[in-house]
């Protein structure tokens, strides 16, 4: 009869219960949530099995569980916070040192990081050769020590999304993951909370991919595109009339109906540019090159003897295009492509036979319609750029209404883009039918890498053997399946996507511009190592204690950025004519970081901005005068009226506090230009440079002259001619090729080429001086972590929640609400987050159980993170977490935003706007209870993770 650690029963989405042994998917079920068991009907007071402890325990499994990763959290928090003090590395122990002695591994007050470094970081190939002293004492621990005490601004400051804080985030986050699937608890007992449906939301939402393309229903941030048409206009010009290509884009949008509207190209160009100067500093793609090629299809002729139903309105006209087929459809999405020899005829006699007329239609410029389709929907896939007003006027001003002939045409081209998807949805079932039969194979494959030094065993056989066809029989079936896989990544990335003609293009033409043959004989006669150490020595030296050449061009950098803020400055402060004002907030930024948080918190707890805090403060001098107190309370209330009720009459009596805002921004970033300039004026930090540079890349240069990688360039020619010319064939091949064919040709490319790759790896590995064992040592020693935990023992959360009962640390009751609180939210929280993915996926007109979804890509679901020791659950929480956070602060950069340079009062209106948005968005998402009796128990639990960490 199973325990209870066999039985559990877990709460499904729908409100009902599962049964389900250790957390696990039922055998043969993790790749087909379908097949999970049925769920049991259950009433809301029902109790479940397991919210009764165990015998002998003082918590279930669950409640471990979430008491562990509460206490991790909030020890990873404190860990990665502690960073930025200046003393952190001293308290790591060894090999940094401390002013007070060695640091024993059980005394640190960091042991997740200090455990994360001296296993995973200090003993990474490379680095493990670092002397403790030279390298680690006396460069890095004083570069970073230094670079801590220049206090960087931060996201707080800046009123803005600082890079930094981002990395925080997702680090904490990486940590907090390994730390909780690594590190098990002593009972055996634990267990999280699975919903049954999770994983088939998750599929629905991977599956959209192939459906971008489609010419309907793809809507994108409430706008529903598709460059649907190509018709010709005549404009006049001097004296003549000129004929012009005008892109017919069909909009849709929620309320509204459908209309059209007509751009050339250049007014897809002026879109970018009044993007550029409504959003400064936005990044945008780049716009598609001009493409007048046009696409002979000989699927989509229809009968009679009119010239609507053989060809498109635009190639009935004499517009001088070219059918050249460079840039023609791919077979496997429009595969009716051909260039055909009898077209000449065609441009002077549109009325040519009934018979041609029947068999070949000309799409005018079919590329560059979906190039400029795919480039709207990336735009529009950003929602600033979406509600922008120069992207509202370019899709609704001045709709047009279309013929008869025009429609025909939209209804050819919505015939081609349907093929274009059934070609795709042929091509990737066909290769994921070959995937499949070599199943068996694979999962072989899958249990011999994931055992117990399985990456060593497999480059140990790549060493050893010289060829593919030498391996054993699961390593050439692996061979097999990535072929399949790089097979349909060519494809999709050159044939498959809107872009793709422009990315071929764009491929094609760097092919023909890098001159392989010389290429190959520099690398092959030069010798990297002295080359880069000569420029290095040339950048890093310092003549008689002088400036190196290096710190002289980042140093004039800097200094044209901290001159350009000067200017700023200049300005702003003629502009507030307070000169008590200016300096008071120019020495609370030069001020010592225990003043700056005294400010801070005094700006809190009065419920002021920090402008207000600064100026009124004593702790500052000049001492504000009573006017002057009057003077900024009135800004400041003229500035929040100005900026909540866009009232232009409030506006002047805001300018002053705006202002005092950009003086502010502007005194911060001027300091932490002038901060890095010292830090590169350090002559440690060259130093540390160059230590960097002789651990990394010398030994790299030398397994790759021993090697013989020079003669790889050529390798590596071939094969991008044989794609090419491959490519060029596709795209030309008939609608009525076997797809079978289409599939095989690229796995022929592949197989024509591997044994070229494969000397290349076998080469490297035989002359890398152990480097790859090493390196594939350093990978298992992560995997053996999150697989079977630290070699000091499991967490024995049981034990350590009866101690502190028993020592009155904390009430026993109130504790384990706090826990089945902390389990409720997260069971709330997963399916707040799994609702909102469905409305998501409605919204774009996608059902996750859609009969029409395509398959996946072949031997996507190969390799799961359980096969790792990362608990899918656990991994799927913590990219809740990071969605969450990424939204939480509602605002962006301001480099992004253009806010260092727009109306500030325009801009806090955005920031504000932004954090109402995400307000939206999240309401009605599960708040984090209160925790107070858990912290109790931090210090027991640092002790208990101390000893479990401390090998």
């Amino acid at each position: 009869m199973p325990g209870p650690a066999q039985l559990h029963e877990v709460k499904a989405l729908n409100g009902t219960i599962e049964t389900i042994g250790n957390g696990a998917v039922p055998q043969g079920t993790a790749g087909n949530p379908s097949l999970l068991p049925t769920p049991l009907k259950c009433t809301e007071n029902a109790t479940s099995q397991d919210s009764i402890p165990p015998p002998g325990h003082a918590l279930t499994g669950k409640q471990e569980h979430y008491l562990k990763r509460e206490l991790l959290s909030q020890q990873v928090d404190f860990e990665i916070s502690e960073l930025e003090s200046t003393t952190a590395l001293q308290r790591f122990g060894a090999p940094f040192r401390s002013d007070y002695g060695e640091v024993a591994p059980v005394d640190s007050d960091l042991p997740i990081l200090r455990y994360i470094f001296v296993h995973h970081v200090r003993n990474f190939p490379f680095l493990d050769q670092a002397r403790e002293k030279e390298f680690w004492q006396d460069k890095l621990q004083v570069f970073l020590e230094l670079f801590a005490q220049k206090h960087i601004s931060s996201s707080e400051d800046r009123l803005e999304e600082s890079k930094r804080r981002k990395l925080s985030i997702k680090a904490k986050k990486l940590v907090e993951l390994m730390m909780v699937s690594g590190i098990p608890t002593a009972s055996g007992y634990e267990e999280r909370i699975r919903f049954s449906e999770l994983e088939v939301v998750d599929r629905g939402a991977q599956d959209q991919g192939l459906l971008v393309n489609a010419p309907e229903g793809h809507a994108i941030n409430g706008w529903d595109v598709n460059v649907a048409g190509v018709r010709t206009t005549s404009v006049k010009r001097t004296v003549r009339y000129h004929q012009h290509a005008e892109f017919l884009i069909r909009v849709r949008r929620p309320g509204t109906p459908d209309h059209y509207v007509g751009r050339r190209y250049g007014e897809f160009s002026k879109l970018q540019k009044q993007l550029r100067t409504e959003l400064p500093g936005k990044v945008l793609p780049p716009l598609p090159r001009k493409n007048k090629n046009s696409t002979v299809s000989t699927f989509l002729g229809g009968g009679g003897d009119d010239d609507a139903s053989s060809v498109s309105s635009a190639s009935t006209q004499n517009t001088g295009m070219t059918h050249d087929d460079s840039g023609s459809l791919r077979s496997l999405m429009g595969a009716g492509h051909r260039r055909v020899a009898s077209l000449q005829p065609d441009r002077s006699s549109p009325r040519a036979s009934s018979e041609y007329r029947r068999e070949h239609v000309t799409l005018y410029r079919e590329d560059q319609r979906v190039s400029l389709r795919a480039f709207l929907r990336t735009y529009l896939q950003n929602p600033q750029v979406a509600g922008s007003k120069a992207m509202e006027t370019f899709l609704t001003d001045n709709p047009v209404k279309l013929n008869e002939e025009e429609r025909e045409d939209l209804d050819r081209r919505r015939a081609m883009d349907e093929k274009r998807i059934e070609e795709q949805k042929r091509f990737y079932e066909i290769a994921r039918q070959r995937a499949k039969e070599l199943d068996v194979y694979m999962e072989r494959f899958r249990r011999d890498i994931v055992e117990s030094n399985g990456l060593t065993r497999l480059f140990k056989e790549i060493r050893e053997k010289e060829r593919i066809a030498d391996l054993t029989m699961e390593y050439q079936k692996f061979a097999e399946w990535l072929r399949i896989e790089v097979a349909a990544t060519i494809y999709h990335l050159f044939l498959a996507e809107d872009n793709s003609p422009e990315l071929f293009a764009q491929a094609k033409r760097i092919h023909s511009m890098i001159p392989y043959g010389a290429l190959k004989q520099v690398i092959r006669f030069a010798n990297p190592a002295m080359v880069m150490s000569g420029v290095l020595d040339l950048f890093l030296a310092q003549p008689f204690g002088a400036r190196s050449l290096a710190q002289r061009v980042l140093g004039m950098a800097l200094n044209d950025g901290i001159r350009t803020f000067q200017k700023s400055i200049d300005s702003l402060v003629t502009k507030i004519d307070d000169a008590a004002f200016c300096e008071k907030i120019q020495r609370f930024v030069n001020a010592d970081e225990d003043t700056k948080n005294i400010i801070r918190n005094e700006s809190v707890v009065d419920g002021v901005d920090l402008i207000v805090a600064i100026l009124k403060s004593d702790h500052l001098d000049p001492e504000p005068t009573p006017e002057q107190v009057g003077k900024i309370f009135n800004a400041y209330v003229a500035w929040n009226n100005a900026v909540d009720n866009v009232d232009d009459e409030m506006k002047a009596g805001a300018q002053l506090f705006a202002y005092l805002k950009q003086l502010l921004k502007m005194y911060t970033r001027q300091r932490d230009k002038a901060m890095m300039l010292a830090v590169i004026e350090e002559p440690v930090t060259l130093q540390l440079f160059r230590d960097l540079f002789t651990i990394f890349y010398e030994p790299l240069v030398r397994v790759y002259k021993s090697a013989n990688v020079y003669n790889s360039v050529t390798d590596f020619a071939a094969f991008a001619d044989d794609m090419f010319r491959v490519l060029d064939l596709a795209q030309r091949q008939d609608v009525s090729a076997d797809p079978n064919q289409t599939v095989q040709s690229f796995i022929d490319l592949c197989a024509r080429h591997q044994d070229n790759f494969y000397k290349f790896v076998h080469e490297v590995h035989v002359h890398d001086n152990g480097l790859f064992s090493q390196l594939m040592g350093w990978l298992e020693g992560i995997l053996e972590f999150l697989r079977h935990g630290p070699k000091g023992g499991k967490l024995d959360m049981n034990a350590l929640f009866q101690g502190a009962v028993e020592m009155h640390q904390v009430d026993k009751a109130a504790a384990v609400a706090e826990i089945d609180n902390l389990i409720r939210w997260q069971e709330e929280r997963k399916k707040w987050h799994q609702d909102k993915t469905r409305q998501k996926m409605a919204a774009d007109h996608h059902s996750s159980s859609s009969a029409t979804d395509p398959p996946l890509t072949p031997g996507s679901g190969t390799f799961r993170s359980s096969d790792f020791g990362i608990n899918e659950v656990d991994l799927a929480d913590m990219n809740d977490e990071i969605a969450g956070d990424d939204g939480s602060s509602g605002s962006e950069s301001a480099d992004e935003d253009g806010v260092g340079n727009a109306d500030p009062i325009a801009a806090e209106r955005k920031r504000r706007a932004r954090k109402q948005d995400h307000l939206r968005r999240s309401a009605g998402e599960p708040v984090k209870p209160e925790v107070k009796q858990l912290k109790g128990m931090r210090e027991g639990f640092l002790s208990m993770l101390r000893m479990v960490l401390a090998d």
